[in-house]
C-alpha cells in the first residue's frame, strides 16, 4: 500500500488546477479518497472525529447487500432451469445467474458514476460516495430481463433529475434507486410486469409454465388461491423466506435481507426506529383488512405480506435511507409506520399494481421534511410550556 500511496502522491500534481490533467481532477480525488483516508482531515480544534464517514457508511451498505446479490444470482439461474425443466449443479445455476446479473450492475455503475464524475468536474467539487449504493441497488430491484439500455436510461434519469438537480448526494428528496425503478415502471410497463419478466426463460419453456410472481397471482385472483412456483407447485412460507420464488433479483430472499439488516443495525448505519415502524405499520394494516376483507388480497396474512414482494427489502434498505427519510427520532416512527401502511394499502386496493412498496416509499419521502418540521414544532411548544 505504501507503493500505491507514493505513486498517487507522485502523479497528483498533474491533476491540480494548473496540471496537464486538471480536467480529471475530480476523478483522481474520488479514486484517492476511496483508497485512502484524505490527508486534509482536521486533527485538532472543536471538530468531532468519527471513523464512520460517508465512504465507510456506503461501503457497509454495499457489504450488507452482498447476501441478497449473491442469492439473487443463484435464484435467477434456479428459476431459469426450473422453467426449462433442467437439473443442474449449484455452480452452474449460480454461474448462469451471475452472467445475467453482472452486466446490469456494470451498466448502472458506468452510467451513474460517469454522470457524477462529469457534474463534479464541471462544478469543481469532490465526487460523493452515494452512488456506490445506488449503483448496486438499481439492478437488484428491477426484473432480470430488463434490457441494458433501459437500465442505462433509467439510471441517467434518476441521477440527473432526482439527485444532481437538487445539489447531489445528501440533498435529494427521493430515493434515487426507486426513482429509476419508477421511471421504468411508468415508461416501459410491459418490461416491468407480466408473466415472464422476472424469469430469464430463454427459448426453453415447458408446457404449463407461468412466471407470475406470488403477489401477481394474488392480485389477479377472483378467489382465495395457493400461490405456486413457475411449474405450478405450491409455495410454502419457508420457500418464500428462503427466496426460491420469482421476483426482482434482490428482494426474494428474506433470510439474506435479515442478514443485511443485522449488519446495518450492528454497525449503526440504519436506524432501528424506521425499520421497526415499517413492519408495525404494514402488519397493523394487514390485520385490519383481514378482519373486514372479502377479496383474496384483503385476506393475505401479515406474515405473507412480509415474505412476498419487496416489502422487507424496502423496509431494510430503502426506507432507512438517512437522506430521504426523517431525521428526528419521533419522525422516524411516523415515517416508517406510514411507509408500511401505504405499502399494504396500495397492494390491496390497486389490483393493477400488486407490489406497493416503491410508490409508498416515494410518497412518504415527499412528506419527510414536513413530518420533521411538525415534530420539532411540537417539541418547541412543549418546552415553551415548561418555561
Amino acid at each position: 500500500m505504501n507503493f500505491l500511496r507514493n505513486y498517487l502522491d507522485k502523479i497528483k500534481p498533474n491533476f491540480e488546477p494548473e496540471g496537464r490533467l486538471s480536467a480529471f481532477r475530480s476523478l483522481f480525488e474520488g479514486l484517492e479518497s476511496f483508497l485512502f483516508v484524505p490527508n486534509t482531515t482536521s486533527k485538532s480544534g472543536v471538530h468531532i472525529h468519527d471513523a464512520n464517514d460517508s465512504k465507510r457508511a456506503m461501503s457497509i451498505v454495499v457489504i450488507a447487500l452482498m447476501p441478497c446479490l449473491l442469492f439473487g444470482m443463484y435464484n435467477v439461474g434456479y428459476q431459469h432451469f426450473l422453467s426449462a425443466g433442467e437439473v443442474t449443479s449449484l455452480f452452474q445455476t449460480f454461474l448462469f445467474g451471475a452472467i445475467a446479473v453482472l452486466p446490469a450492475i456494470i451498466v448502472a455503475y458506468i452510467v451513474g458514476l460517469g454522470i457524477e464524475f462529469t457534474v463534479a468536474q464541471w462544478k469543481g467539487e469532490e465526487i460523493q460516495e452515494g452512488f456506490l449504493v445506488t449503483g448496486i441497488m438499481i439492478p437488484l430491484i428491477v426484473p432480470i430481463d430488463t434490457p441494458l439500455w433501459m437500465i442505462a436510461i433509467a439510471t441517467a434519469f434518476a441521477v440527473i433529475f432526482a439527485k444532481e438537480v437538487f445539489g447531489g448526494t445528501g440533498y435529494n428528496i427521493w430515493n434515487v434507486a426507486l426513482i429509476a425503478r419508477a421511471f421504468l415502471f411508468f415508461a416501459y410497463p410491459s418490461k416491468m410486469s407480466g408473466e415472464t419478466v422476472f424469469i430469464r426463460t430463454g427459448e426453453q419453456v415447458v408446457d404449463g409454465f407461468s412466471g407470475a410472481t406470488p403477489l401477481g397471482q394474488i392480485g389477479t385472483a377472483s378467489h382465495a388461491i395457493q400461490v405456486t412456483d413457475t411449474m405450478g407447485n405450491n409455495l410454502s412460507q419457508f420457500d418464500m423466506f428462503l427466496g426460491l420464488i420469482p421476483g426482482s433479483i434482490g428482494e426474494t430472499s428474506k433470510l439474506c435481507i435479515f442478514i443485511g439488516a443485522v449488519i446495518l443495525l450492528v454497525t449503526g448505519i440504519a436506524n432501528w426506529r424506521t425499520m421497526l415502524s415499517v413492519f408495525v405499520g404494514g402488519i397493523a394494516t394487514a390485520l385490519i383488512f383481514n378482519l373486514i376483507g372479502t377479496t383474496p388480497s384483503m385476506l393475505v396474512s401479515p406474515l405473507d405480506h412480509i415474505l412476498l414482494g419487496g416489502f422487507t427489502f424496502g423496509a431494510v434498505f430503502m426506507a432507512t435511507d438517512p437522506v430521504t427519510s426523517c431525521r428526528t427520532n419521533n419522525g422516524k416512527y411516523i415515517f416508517g409506520f406510514l411507509v408500511g401502511m401505504f405499502a399494504i394499502l396500495i397492494r390491496i386496493l390497486n389490483p393493477g399494481y400488486p407490489e406497493g412498496m416503491m410508490l409508498s416509499i416515494l410518497l412518504i419521502n415527499s412528506f419527510a421534511p414536513l413530518i420533521d418540521y411538525l415534530v420539532v414544532e411540537v417539541n418547541i411548544k412543549k418546552r415553551l410550556k415548561r418555561i
